[in-house]
């Protein structure tokens, strides 16, 4: 039983003065209320969630975005058609969604990039997608020093790169040590294995440490980078998706009965591919990592390292600020 004090209440010693120490409080203040007020306000609002997909056409990429978002935010028509020429140079189109859950709403915007690393020369075919995420950090700089900025600036830079790693089974393309060697300065890449089901576990197993090796040789961070872990709690979580990494995933949008459940997957000779059996594909890891427990990291990272660094080159080389020629991308709006 708990000790019963006479007389006033006097605070512990600790409390007084010295940066940093915790005070004994004489009774409740509210502050914890801070988290429900930020809650409500966030819900009002919503917030903006940009993710751009990169790699070869064929490798389910507009699938695998569908998938992660339980609908159609993807559009097939990013793609092009066997009757339709291959795009000379690599296109960039984006599509925003506003998508709601919980009362929660997210204006998702997917940036897809047809023609990356389907021509017979690819030299230097990240450069129109580098210049896209850096017209994306101008537009946001020049609307933040605007004398007169508006409340809240729309959010168009990219705050995931997903990039999409053909199952070869033998080791990364030149091409895709060059892109992520090139784009991980500028943006936070989650390399992924498409269509993981074509390897045998064995066979993924050994193609994951093969590339984790490549881009340890490479010199490439991508996402979570070592340098941003803030503690020790911080470094273990990182550490076991850094170890986790490239995601051998899966992605399907159609549903299959298994075991009187409905699961989404891919139908083969043998059965189904579930893909979001841990067992089966990393699917699941790979959206815990990027929705349920890194989505705000993946924003706050984007703004204070890589939008930040832009930021800081752009007003030091220049001394002010002259506009960037932007391409005139397609954006569609639609309300899910």
């Amino acid at each position: 039983s708990c000790p019963v004090r006479d007389g006033p209440f006097v605070p512990s010693p600790q409390g007084t003065g010295g940066e940093g120490r915790g005070s004994a409080l004489l009774g409740y203040i509210g502050i914890d209320t801070i988290i429900e007020q930020m809650r409500k306000k966030t819900m009002k609002t919503g917030f903006d969630f940009n993710i751009m997909v990169v790699g070869q056409s064929g490798l389910g990429k507009s699938t695998l975005v569908n998938t992660l978002f339980k609908s159609q935010v993807s559009r097939r028509t990013t793609s092009w058609s066997r009757d339709e020429k291959i795009p000379k140079t690599v296109e960039i189109k984006s599509v925003s969604h506003v998508i709601e859950e919980g009362g929660v709403k997210m204006k998702l915007t997917v940036v897809d990039t047809p023609g990356f690393g389907d021509q017979i020369n690819n030299e230097n075919c990240w450069e129109p997608i580098s210049k896209y995420i850096n017209e994306q950090y101008e537009k946001f700089l020049k609307e933040e020093v605007n004398i007169a900025r508006k409340k809240r600036i729309p959010d168009t830079r990219v705050h995931c790169c997903l990039y999409f790693i053909s199952p070869t089974g033998h080791s990364l393309r030149q091409l895709d040590i060059e892109f992520m060697k090139h784009l991980s300065r500028v943006v936070n890449i989650i390399p992924v294995i498409a269509k993981s089901d074509t390897l045998t576990l064995d066979e993924k197993t050994e193609f994951k440490q093969r590339v984790r090796k490549e881009l340890e040789a490479c010199g490439i961070e991508c996402y979570p980078q070592k340098e941003f872990d803030e503690d020790m709690e911080d470094k273990s979580d990182n550490d076991k998706i850094r170890e986790a990494m490239p995601f051998a995933v899966v992605g399907s949008d159609k549903e299959y009965q298994v075991n009187g459940k409905r699961v989404l997957g891919r139908k083969t000779a043998w059965g189904v591919v579930e893909v979001e059996n841990p067992n089966h594909c990393e699917f699941s890891l790979l959206r815990d990592f990027m929705i349920r427990s890194h989505l705000q990291d993946l924003k706050e990272v984007t703004h204070n390292i890589h939008y930040e660094t832009y930021r800081a080159k752009r007003l030091n080389d220049n001394g002010g600020l002259h506009p960037i020629t932007s391409s005139g991308q397609d954006t569609q709006e639609s309300n899910l």
